[in-house]
């Protein structure tokens, strides 16, 4: 049975199962909430696969804004709670000036890195797993026009906008891309309405498959693409039950894998940098029966061995990390 104790507000909850103990792990979800069928319904549902097949429990915090990111670390490591997950690349900067304060503790953050001894961060290839479902794109678009919303503009989104193209342009060297971003602060990552405004405008010059990269922003997108009969790509959880037969693919970021494993480890898991890629099933597309009938044969075909060309190191897809120039697209 959960109960729920108030710490960080009067709309922000610190949700603990039940006889929860000492050392049970913590997860701290983005902004965005934890059903935002995409990054964090991602981390939630890694969590819940190992209090299933464990019969652990984990305490967890959905946050409100960005203040109270510190409040909700500190909290969950003064109440011994460990290891701490954090999904999210904005919680980087207080768990830095945390992780030494608590060294006995296991800090895990997603989507960063933060070098402390006692901080497992976890990266994705999401520029990788971007180019396979850019290829399905450039595979189906009868326009020679695709479309990309991402949310928040920053170099983490935009690596998944300059793998995506690069994925289009593989398929179909005359295609044009078109990149939107919905916003510049973290409220980008809830705006269904901006993406569905920028889905509209993307479909007014050609559009016919749009990618969203933008959390719960992402809704927005595949509603409006569903509504106008055009196809869209979704992002990190497999979104493709939302709209069957309108969903093309999602590009799988498994999130989940890496809550799920953290979890597993336990406090005295490997600490470091682990990075997530297509080799070890930490970025893919998704196929199943909602999506089947779009994805031909040849297609998955020629999907599958440009993965394994990327994983051999015979493909080598563009990153923004290291090359901003992003000749593939125009943001």
């Amino acid at each position: 049975m959960t109960f729920t104790r108030t710490f960080l507000g009067a709309t922000a909850t610190l949700a603990l199962m039940s006889g929860a103990a000492l050392a049970d792990p913590a997860l701290i979800f983005d902004l965005g909430g934890k059903f935002d069928k995409s990054f964090n319904e991602s981390s939630y549902n890694g969590a819940e696969r190992w209090a299933a097949e464990t019969g652990g429990t984990y305490a967890s915090v959905e946050l409100q804004s960005d203040a109270q990111r510190e409040q909700a670390i500190r909290r969950f490591a003064d109440e011994g709670y460990n290891p701490i997950i954090m999904a999210g690349f904005m919680n980087a900067t207080p768990l830095a000036a945390i992780a030494p304060e608590y060294p006995d503790t296991t800090f895990v953050i997603i989507d960063s890195q933060v070098d402390e001894p006692n901080v497992r961060s976890i990266m994705f290839d999401e520029h990788e797993g971007s180019y396979l479902v850019g290829m399905i794109a450039g595979m189906t678009s009868e326009t020679g026009v695709v479309g990309f919303v991402g949310g928040m503009d920053i170099p983490l989104i935009r690596r998944f906008g300059c793998g995506y193209a690069e994925g289009v342009l593989a398929a179909n060297p005359d295609a044009t891309i078109i990149a939107n971003f919905t916003g510049s602060t973290p409220s980008a990552w809830n705006d269904p309405v901006k993406g569905s405004e920028l889905t509209l405008a993307q479909i007014s010059q050609g559009a016919d498959v749009v990618y969203a990269a933008a959390g719960a922003t992402g809704v927005g997108v595949l509603q409006t693409a569903a509504d106008q009969g055009i196809y869209s790509i979704g992002v990190d959880a497999n979104q493709n039950y939302l709209h069957p037969g309108s969903v093309l693919t999602s590009m799988l970021k498994r999130v989940d894998n890496a809550v799920f494993d953290a979890m597993s480890a336990g406090p005295g898991m490997e600490t470091g940098l682990h990075t997530m890629g297509i080799a070890n099933e930490g970025v893919g597309y998704a196929l199943d029966e909602y999506n089947a009938a779009l994805i031909s044969d040849e297609m998955k075909a020629a999907v599958d061995a440009a993965a394994a060309s990327i994983v051999a190191g015979d493909v080598s897809v563009h990153d923004y990390y290291t090359d901003e120039s992003c000749p593939a697209i125009q943001f």
